[in-house]
């Protein structure tokens, strides 16, 4: 905790948070501080003391908890917290200094959020994905708040001559109940830097009861004024002395190689400066550049303009003959021979031989893009051996990290300012658009911003695997499940990183394959191999997706056979109330997570099928054309059930008037954040079903914008969205909530349209399957 000695800048905040978006060193720097008084308190890089395990101390740098780190407090009583993560509309640049807020009894309304640079030694694990934010840093922020509020109370009590325990931290102020003296925490600062740090073991958390604001719903994220009055400030925003505009020919095929090029068309435009050639790495090369044709301009509509006219002959490489359509034929031909048994439990071949009957389900997803309303842009200005680099990036500390690689220079040379996100969804936790800008700005002396068109994001992102679900089920004369196989065939994001990678990565096994959580006696699931042709990366909820779309799909298809009600059928196959055991599996991925503190609950599943049910008016009369779908999936250790209500007219248009999810995350911070994330799950996952695929014909991506990757309009979304939020229970863990909407939706959708048509879907997007 630091003290401040300007609180000038921050007059009129009252009004509402303040954001900034400098470095920590500049604005203690900047605020006169420097070598002022900090509180001494150690660094630790485990969470401790907690009422549960988390996986964050096995994050990359593990995590830090020091108020010297992430509080500051000025002489008037504004208090600084510093936000690690950043913020892409999860509301986590407001949710975690919000937890420290509640701890050490600040008032919100006198709270300034300071966005941290890329520096995870000082800062602890920066990557902001996965679903782990608020479930890796609720006791950690909550021991922060705890350790700088024991400080204030005990600079308080000596200042006053009374026993610690008669004095008590209440809204931005110390209270001495006994003889009515208050001290507003402004007042106590400098003493309160004096005070020994308490040891975490000796530190007493506020009782959840006096929470004022966890939980509660009542506060805004804090970018939200500047958002709405279109003050915010995007990677795109960033303006330097002297900046050079830049866009990027790349190779159109992964892995191609640049043979010549033609500027003297190019350098006719008027304000095009340069044409250079810019470094590429070998495919696989993690988040490197793939290189290609750079155009140097005043602006970017010139840079433009000049790569339009530029004559480029590429070498397309092995990649050159990757096409969907018969890569698809590869994979089911893959999904119907035998794989690598990655679980097995009972004998399914037995019991598939033996069945009265067996149901069979092959399920189809494409390539997925991104499409983050804001595409990859970074500005870098390199002199020497330092670098400074603006960008939105999900991995500051990781983006620090290549950099440093990439210009050879240390790491502490680098500084990485983290811009609010305009989307995310994985794509902007590879920082290959950081390390261009790096790159060129080092040859040009200049600072340098290089943008991405919305072109450019769709042809050489880093996309959402492509995969095909293959599941056999067997069913005895009664109708009772006897055997599940599922065969999971699909390139893996390990491809990125190494060659030779054709089996999926434990983590993405364990994403709906073999933790799929059924009480069946005989389960065996299979992974054959899959070879990677394009760059494959991180999507929002991952494989998830295509295992809730196989498996839920796969349910409502065996009752539909067995003349049962999906919702019954569904909550057959979750049975019993139990924490799942899972023995058979070599390397179970449990999201990072221990699973003595998050386990495979089914009670929870079982819950949250029986709430979505209750609430979402399960087996409610609809009019004629309308159709009911129901589905339920575990992702990012929490537990997710949706019904979706479609409407289909008689040319096969289809709409969403209602969606109903049900989502139990555990302990939460913010319920108001929890209701947007799975808002936007719906929109984007009816986007997704409806639309989604990104084909390739020679190598190349087939598309190239929203008119051939189109995304739903407003006129398209789910007329009404309900969120029903399972109450946690007093020692239930933090789980995820900005993934885990999305992989339910489109199962449910397309079980909706089965209630509604009789007709089966297996392949996705929907397209015009449904047109007549």
């Amino acid at each position: 905790m630091n003290i401040r000695t300007n609180p000038g800048k921050l007059r009129g905040f009252e009004k509402h948070v303040k954001v900034e978006n400098v470095s920590r060193r500049s604005i203690l720097k900047g605020l006169g501080i420097a070598g002022s008084f900090v509180l001494a308190a150690p660094v630790m890089t485990r969470q401790a003391f907690a009422a549960y395990e988390t996986g964050a101390g096995k994050m990359p740098h593990g995590v830090v908890v020091d108020p010297r780190v992430f509080v500051a407090i000025a002489p008037d009583g504004i208090v600084t917290i510093v936000a690690h993560r950043s913020e892409m509309g999860t509301g986590v640049r407001t949710s975690l200094p919000l937890i420290v807020a509640e701890e050490m009894e600040a008032d919100w309304s006198r709270v300034h959020v300071q966005q941290a640079h890329g520096d995870e030694v000082k800062f602890g694990n920066q990557d902001t994905d996965g679903s782990r934010s608020t479930r890796h840093y609720l006791i950690p922020m909550r021991q922060i708040g705890a350790s700088a509020r024991s400080m204030l109370e005990a600079a308080a009590a000596k200042k006053w001559g009374v026993p610690v325990t008669e004095v008590k931290a209440q809204n931005h102020e110390v209270v001495h109940s006994a003889s009515g003296r208050k001290a507003g925490f402004g007042e106590l600062a400098a003493d309160a830097a004096k005070q020994s740090v308490p040891s975490i073991e000796g530190l007493k958390l506020k009782d959840p009861k006096d929470f004022r604001y966890l939980g509660k719903g009542q506060v805004s994220i804090v970018d939200l004024h500047d958002i709405t009055t279109g003050k915010a400030h995007y990677g795109a925003d960033i303006r330097l002395p002297g900046l050079k505009y830049a866009v990027i020919a790349r190779p159109p095929v992964t892995g191609g190689k640049l043979k010549s090029f033609d500027d003297s068309a190019a350098m006719k435009i008027p304000g095009v400066e340069k044409v250079m050639e810019v470094k590429g790495w070998p495919w696989p090369s993690k988040f490197q550049p793939l290189g290609g044709v750079a155009v140097i301009a005043r602006n970017t509509g010139a840079a433009i303009k000049g790569r339009d006219q530029l004559k480029i002959v590429w070498d397309d490489g092995a990649n050159a003959k990757y096409d969907s359509v018969t890569y698809r034929a590869s994979l089911e031909e893959a999904a119907r021979k035998p794989g690598l048994v990655v679980r097995k439990e009972g004998d399914v071949d037995a019991a598939l031989k033996s069945a009265d009957k067996v149901i069979t389900g092959e399920y189809y997803l494409p390539h997925l893009a991104h499409v983050s309303m804001e595409p990859p842009v970074a500005v870098a200005d390199v002199k020497g051996d330092k670098a400074q680099i603006w960008a939105p990036v999900q991995s500051p500390g990781g983006t620090r990290e290549d950099v440093a690689k990439t210009l050879g220079i240390p790491e502490d040379n680098v500084t990485v300012n983290v811009t609010l996100l305009g989307g995310g969804f994985g794509r902007k936790s590879k920082c290959d658009f950081a390390l261009e800008a790096a790159l060129l700005s080092k040859e040009l002396g200049a600072p340098v911003k290089v943008q991405w068109t919305r072109e450019d994001d769709v042809h050489n992102g880093f996309l959402h695997t492509v995969s095909v679900e293959r599941i056999e089920a067997s069913l005895d004369k009664s109708g009772k499940v006897t055997a599940w196989r599922h065969r999971s065939v699909a390139p893996t994001i390990a491809s990125t990183f190494a060659a030779g990678a054709n089996h999926e990565a434990a983590f993405e096994l364990g994403m709906g394959l073999v933790d799929m959580p059924f009480e069946i006696a005989n389960i065996q699931c299979e992974n054959p191999e899959a070879t990677a042709f394009t760059r494959i990366g991180w999507f929002r909820s991952v494989s998830n997706i295509p295992r809730a779309f196989a498996v839920q799909s796969m349910v409502a298809e065996i009752a539909q056979a067995t003349g049962r009600d999906p919702k019954d059928m569904l909550l057959e196959l979750i049975g019993s109330p139990r924490i799942v055991k899972l023995d058979s599996v070599k390397d179970l991925w449990n999201y990072g997570e221990p699973y003595d503190s998050y386990p495979i609950d089914t009670a929870r599943l079982r819950k949250v099928v029986e709430l979505v049910a209750e609430k979402g008016e399960w087996g409610r009369s609809v009019p004629k054309g309308h159709g009911l779908g129901i589905a339920v999936h575990r992702s990012f250790v929490s537990y997710i059930a949706t019904i979706v209500e479609v409407a289909i007219d008689d040319k096969g248009k289809f709409t969403v008037p209602r969606v109903d999810t049900a989502i139990d995350c555990g302990t939460y911070v913010n319920p108001e954040r929890i209701h947007s994330q799975i808002e936007g799950a719906a929109i984007m996952g009816l986007s997704l079903a409806k639309y989604g695929e990104i084909s390739f014909k020679d190598g190349k991506v087939q598309q190239s914008n929203f008119d051939d990757f189109p995304v739903i309009r407003m006129d398209e979304s789910p007329a009404i969205t309900n969120v029903h939020i399972v109450p946690p229970g007093p020692d239930t863990p933090p789980s995820g909530v900005g993934e885990p909407g999305v992989p339910p939706f489109a199962p449910a959708l397309i079980n909706a349209i089965f209630a509604a048509t009789g007709k089966r879907i297996r392949a996705l997007p929907i397209g015009k399957q449904l047109e007549t």
